[in-house]
């Protein structure tokens, strides 16, 4: 058998989660595959992601190497991809979530920061929330790798920053984080936590290998929560967060949109068979809409 080769993108996170679907890959089947960097726009812009519209700036590239047949597959953290499919691509694997929680790094918790602290995120959605829990605080638009990022914590330029805990944890910073975030004061990014297996859709006999590091729960779940994201209309910039849980029989789904000042937000939650995530998704949206949601996203939307 030929070693699959899988695509990543180059910096410490991207190639640390793609080693570990490769090494999935290669206990279940016995099949050898090597990591292929790819530098994308996302990792060579200096602006910031939510001015560029943030969706498929770190996937394009990934996706033009499937296509000149330079990779086999391809791994993404799952909030980067579009919500919309192209035709020509399909998600083979939607490996088991971790994490998908917020978390601070800094010396102290988010309470005890004083007032005026200076807390970098290069999210909209995390600014709106964290500016709702506490409006005292200046909240700085950063970008860059996670090493980057705690790098200006412990500079003392900022007081603290805001990153995915799954991140951190997969890259060994986990000991750095000083609070977690709970979903009740900061709710995720659609599929946040959770990786993308991607390849040609013509190519069925590679979808069906990969099929093996398929977690049908964790599936249903991102599946409702980027139904969300997709039926408002709103890219992965916007200050919408979702979340939802398949506990085997039921499927629990959250979701709000914050105005960017923090002063008011639309959050509705709703359940059903996991086997409707995509129904119960367009459905809370739509009550969403209803109260307002899009009025919130304003020019965030697109």
């Amino acid at each position: 058998m030929t070693t699959l080769r899988l695509g990543t993108r180059r910096s410490l996170m991207a190639t640390t989660q793609s080693q570990m679907v490769a090494d999935a890959y290669t206990e279940r089947t016995g099949r050898a595959v090597e990591l292929v960097g790819v530098t994308t726009f996302g990792d060579v812009t200096k602006a910031q992601l939510a001015q560029l519209g943030g969706t498929g700036v770190f996937v394009s590239a990934l996706r033009d190497k499937l296509v000149e047949g330079g990779i086999d597959f391809a791994v993404h953290s799952l909030k980067d991809l579009p919500t919309t499919q192209d035709p020509r691509f399909t998600l083979a694997a939607i490996p088991a979530r971790h994490d998908h929680r917020d978390a601070l790094v800094g010396p102290v918790k988010f309470d005890d920061l004083a007032p005026g602290a200076r807390v970098g995120t290069g999210s909209p959605r995390r600014i709106a929330m964290l500016r709702a829990l506490r409006p005292d605080l200046e909240y700085v638009p950063i970008r860059g790798n996670a090493d980057t990022r705690i790098g200006k914590v412990t500079s003392g330029e900022l007081d603290a920053v805001v990153l995915a805990s799954a991140g951190l944890t997969r890259i060994g910073r986990d000991s750095e984080i000083s609070q977690i975030f709970e979903i009740e004061e900061l709710l995720p990014a659609p599929g946040q936590g959770a990786l993308a297996v991607e390849c040609l859709a013509d190519r069925a006999d590679l979808v069906g290998f990969l099929g093996v590091l398929d977690d049908p729960r964790t599936r249903s779940a991102v599946t409702a929560e980027r139904t969300v994201l997709s039926a408002l209309e709103a890219g992965c910039s916007a200050p919408v967060g979702a979340f939802a849980v398949d506990d085997g029989h039921t499927l629990n789904l959250t979701a709000t949109v914050v105005a960017l000042d923090g002063r008011q937000a639309v959050r509705k939650s709703t359940a059903g068979s996991p086997s409707a995530a995509e129904s119960l998704g367009r459905q809370l949206a739509a009550e969403m809409i209803a109260e307002g949601a899009d009025r919130l996203m304003g020019e965030q939307s697109h």
